[in-house]
């Protein structure tokens, strides 16, 4: 296989169609080596239009969903980034190219671990990796310039957007099979939000996410 061809492929065929079309982050999907991030049995899907399985129920998001979400987040180079969800570490990465720091939690301690290698053999070090529960909340009282959620959520918790900084922004992916939204909420003022529907998609959502209370007769 033609990875540098692979590679180009996938950004002309799938991404920009997509409507990514900054070039900023068009040229770190040619700098930042997906296929480094991806597990070695599957290292020839890397540049496919598909969720790339990492184990224990996980997957890789498709590569354009990853750069759209790069682009819409705006990041920075002054940027605090939390990541709730570090699965293969490749979208960690790619906000630490843009950002000064990111703080990405999982609930995985194999993903944490695999992703520590894989970020250190690419020299980022701007990457702060912790397992942990996030999907309700991570206490942090400094804030941040943005948050992305990689797994989707029923209802998305509160407390994540009482954690972003004015002028901040939140991904997250709301709802429940088969309809989901992807939603970009931004902190206008203190204590006050605007939130935009982006696109539908689904995705897997988060352990342990928030669910709505059931209804009881």
């Amino acid at each position: 296989m033609d990875i540098e061809q692979a590679r180009f492929n996938m950004v002309e065929q799938q991404i920009r169609p997509w409507d990514v079309l900054n070039p900023h982050v068009l040229d770190l999907l040619f700098k930042l080596r997906r296929e480094d991030f991806v597990p070695e049995a599957r290292r020839a899907l890397a540049f496919v239009d598909m969720e790339i399985p990492l184990g224990h129920g996980e997957s890789m998001w498709t590569p354009k969903l990853e750069a759209r979400v790069l682009q819409e987040l705006a990041l920075q180079s002054t940027d605090r980034v939390l990541e709730i969800g570090t699965g293969s570490g490749y979208f960690a990465a790619l906000l630490a190219a843009q950002a000064a720091e990111v703080v990405s939690v999982d609930i995985c301690g194999d993903f944490t671990a695999s992703a520590a290698g894989k970020l250190r053999a690419h020299g980022i070090a701007n990457v702060h990796l912790h397992t942990a529960d996030a999907s309700r909340d991570w206490p942090d009282d400094a804030g941040f310039d943005a948050i992305v959620l990689t797994g989707s959520t029923p209802i998305l918790s509160d407390a994540f957007r009482r954690r972003l900084r004015v002028g901040g922004r939140l991904f997250a992916i709301t709802g429940s099979v088969p309809v989901m939204q992807a939603q970009l909420v931004t902190c206008t003022a203190p204590g006050a939000f605007r939130s935009v529907t982006l696109f539908e998609t689904c995705v897997a959502p988060l352990v342990n996410a928030p669910h709505p209370a059931a209804f009881v007769f």
